[in-house]
């Protein structure tokens, strides 16, 4: 996924930038097509992996930054690396800058030799823009295509301490993934967000269950059970895609009780994961963020992997 947003601010606080994505491979790779990372003159994010590969190829993008350029190689990962990996992969480096930033489309197409547009380039794009379906990132015939890089979920995390914090903090460098925090005030935020966060503070933040999408994906980790009661309450009658609960089965046996009260339908309730985690990993707070993280991307990643081999 190209994600431009992330590109954009990136220029605009480190000025020219070089997009480094494997645009193909051969054999095994340490990243599928489409992982990339960001290199500005002093500092870098994300990933393509593979250590030795990750380090030449940013001393090379770095290197490139005073031109406006885009350069395609590859790396034999045994053979010029001495990595475990058996593959050969190909990286795309691209030096941007604010006016040379691509136009905001579904698929971002570009040549990357001077060729014209294949025509596979052609229905890719015309099949996007017609039936909304993009393809996965791909290297066709001197041209690289890639999806823009939109959130496809919506995680609303309800409350700020020490849990939400650090669970926040581990998902949100995930890909594809927009997130709603809520708390009581403005200052049990940290000062800084996440690109991909927004904050939102609510004096009753029950009162905010209403502006979530009915898609939305709910993790509830206030300091409050009464809070935690009546969000489970207003959720369960305001519908949602996934909801899990922090807390002990002791916890929920009294909620489900007080829901039932509530006028909630047992088979109802149950829609909502409680407890949350992996007991196994400790109490500390980003042990408990870790077991929730696994939690949260394994139905996704069960989802990927059929449509994978479909």
């Amino acid at each position: 996924m190209f994600d431009l947003c992330a590109l954009r601010q990136t220029i605009a606080s480190h000025g020219p930038t070089a997009r480094v994505v494997i645009a193909a491979h051969q054999g095994s790779s340490p990243r599928e097509v489409g992982a990339a990372m960001l290199v500005w003159a002093t500092g870098q994010s994300g990933t393509i992996g593979g250590g030795a590969l990750e380090h030449q190829a940013a001393a090379a993008a770095r290197a490139m930054l005073s031109q406006p350029a885009s350069r395609l190689t590859r790396h034999a990962l045994g053979p010029q690396l001495g990595q475990c990996c058996g593959g050969t992969v190909t990286l795309l480096t691209e030096v941007y800058r604010a006016e040379t930033l691509p136009i905001k489309a579904p698929l971002i197409a570009r040549a990357i030799t001077a060729t014209p547009m294949p025509l596979a380039v052609k229905r890719l794009l015309a099949t996007a823009r017609n039936q909304g379906n993009l393809p996965a990132p791909q290297l066709i015939d001197g041209w690289m295509v890639e999806p823009l890089a939109q959130p496809l979920r919506q995680l609303w995390v309800w409350g700020a301490g020490h849990v939400g914090r650090a669970l926040v903090h581990t998902l949100a460098p995930l890909p594809d993934l927009a997130i709603s925090w809520i708390d009581t005030a403005a200052d049990r935020f940290p000062a800084t967000m996440p690109d991909n966060t927004r904050a939102l503070p609510v004096s009753n933040p029950a009162n905010a269950v209403a502006l979530a999408p009915q898609d939305a994906e709910h993790l509830i980790l206030t300091y409050s059970h009464a809070l935690d009661l009546d969000l489970c309450h207003r959720l369960l009658s305001h519908g949602f895609s996934a909801c899990g609960l922090i807390g002990s089965a002791t916890k929920w046996a009294r909620f489900r009780s007080r829901l039932t009260a509530l006028g909630h339908a047992p088979h109802t309730i149950t829609k909502i994961i409680c407890p949350i985690g992996d007991p196994a990993l400790g109490k500390h707070p980003q042990a408990i963020a870790i077991g929730v993280a696994s939690q949260f991307l394994r139905p996704h990643a069960r989802a990927l992997k059929k449509e994978i081999a479909r």
